[in-house]
């Protein structure tokens, strides 16, 4: 199973870099089922792995001319702050367990990967929708950009997920971006986010397994450079569609797991 993960951890890369995002929804899988993490620790694993991994892609596509910063900070910014309200202040206050049904306790581990499995599912119905690429607005709208970022950032502190499926069509919407500009300035968001979710936990003395975390976070690079190369002639947003099933799948998967197994 580890060698599974780490061949897994090289589409977390991959995805990053070919469609801006995804990578998220499988590093929490791939950490519980196949490297047997605890759910809690694997969203800060996640940060980690996930942010990383953006950062190399963001330097990327930088040189490629792909960086909007300023929509950037505007979505960033309400996002760094909804991510400390949660990592510090909610998240290391919700229980162990939360409550019993009979004999069945409802545990915090639980509610994450219940939780995790439905931002799966809506995350590829977003990549799956055909009309979710198309719209565009006349001017940039950074008000709304600052709202979603905040609410980008709310998932990112519960679940470790840098958010890309939220992330994209807000750009194109609200940002009014191409594509791949979309896709570059969404891995310095999900860089910011994910950088500012995993100091919080080193600050609250979350124990790390640096040496393993690293392992992965090298294969996810590799992902990362082999997408980032391919979406140069790739267009990503006719990606999006396929993996979208996929996400959909393990969502599902993991809901019906978590729940019934």
């Amino acid at each position: 199973m580890e060698y599974l993960g780490y061949f897994a951890s090289i589409i977390i890369g991959l995805s990053l870099g070919l469609i801006g995002g995804g990578g998220s929804i499988l590093t929490i899988p791939i950490l519980v089922y196949l490297f047997k993490i605890e759910p809690e620790l694997a969203t800060s694993y996640s940060l980690f792995i996930v942010g990383i991994t953006a950062l190399f892609g963001c330097f990327r596509h930088y040189k490629m001319g792909n960086l909007q910063i300023k929509s950037a900070l505007y979505f960033a910014v309400p996002s760094v702050f909804s991510i400390l309200i949660i990592r510090e202040v909610i998240f290391p206050k919700i229980a162990a367990t939360l409550f019993s049904i009979a004999s069945y306790q409802v545990s915090k581990n639980f509610l994450i990967m219940v939780v995790f499995s439905i931002l799966m599912i809506a995350s590829a119905i977003s990549m799956i929708s055909k009309t979710s690429t198309k719209i565009k607005t006349t001017k940039v709208n950074y008000t709304q950009l600052g709202i979603i970022g905040f609410v980008v950032g709310i998932v990112t502190g519960f679940l470790g997920a840098g958010g890309g499926f939220l992330i994209i069509p807000a750009l194109l919407f609200f940002a009014n971006l191409p594509m791949k500009q979309a896709v570059g300035t969404s891995l310095l968001i999900i860089f910011i986010n994910s950088s500012i979710g995993f100091g919080g936990d080193l600050y609250i003395g979350t124990q790390i397994d640096y040496p393993f975390l690293l392992t992965i976070t090298c294969f996810a690079f590799l992902g990362m450079i082999i997408g980032t190369r391919l979406s140069k002639n790739i267009d990503g947003s006719k990606l999006k569609p396929i993996f979208g099933w996929f996400v959909l799948v393990m969502g599902i998967y993991i809901i019906t797991k978590e729940i019934f197994f």
